[in-house]
């Protein structure tokens, strides 16, 4: 099931980068009011305005279009939520499986000039990671600065914009790209130790209306 929301920001992953705002329009009025609130090249707004009305007709080609619309609307600073309908997630669940990770370093830990804004999950370089909610990519890189290999999925829940972080991933592992849309537990990569950080993990990131959030006490209240 799909809604959209009246807002949905990209956080910056960490102190001192600006987040990418990203408010969402109504299906009824998209085209309507990207036109009248944008002023780029027609080309650009070719690729935005029709938002899920692809004319591609297989599921690679729908993908492929979505993934090229999402990456021209953030490219020319328009919202998230203009190129893709953001999906309501029913449930959450852990990145990872029981019994292969273990925690290590918190929210809110003192690192240099900053403080941590997740929670690490300890684990052997491979181990898979899976997408904790429904919905879809804003966010899938090979490095971004210190977090390294990331992966950032926006969903709805309990009516909220959350966005989850998942970094130090593996190189070549990443199986999704900005635009693809997953559903919870849907494999997202592996752990590995990209980026600035002392072993492997996966660094896990929860932001509730672009605000980070403890992601431990998250998980902990709303993991069905």
């Amino acid at each position: 099931m799909c809604a959209l929301i009246s807002a949905v920001a990209l956080p910056a992953l960490n102190a001192g980068v600006t987040p990418v705002a990203a408010t969402a329009v109504s299906a009824t009025s998209a085209a309507e009011g990207d036109a009248q609130s944008y002023t780029s090249t027609d080309e650009i707004r070719a690729e935005i305005a029709p938002r899920s009305n692809f004319s591609a007709t297989t599921p690679e080609e729908i993908d492929a279009k979505r993934s090229r619309a999402v990456a021209a609307a953030l490219s020319a600073g328009m919202p998230f939520g203009s190129a893709v309908e953001v999906p309501i997630a029913d449930r959450v669940l852990m990145p990872m499986a029981s019994g292969s990770y273990s925690f290590t370093s918190a929210f809110g830990d003192s690192r240099p000039g900053r403080t941590h804004l997740g929670q690490d999950f300890a684990a052997a370089v491979g181990s898979p990671i899976t997408a904790a909610m429904t919905g879809c990519v804003s966010r899938s890189t090979e490095s971004y600065q210190g977090y390294g290999v990331t992966i950032q999925v926006e969903s709805i829940y309990n009516g909220q914009a959350v966005s989850t972080v998942y970094s130090h991933m593996s190189y070549g592992t990443r199986a999704v790209e900005v635009g693809d849309c997953v559903e919870g537990g849907q494999y997202l990569g592996d752990v590995g130790s990209t980026g600035y950080v002392f072993g492997s993990c996966l660094h896990f990131e929860v932001h509730v209306d672009s605000a980070p959030v403890n992601p431990r006490t998250w998980l902990a209240n709303n993991v069905s």
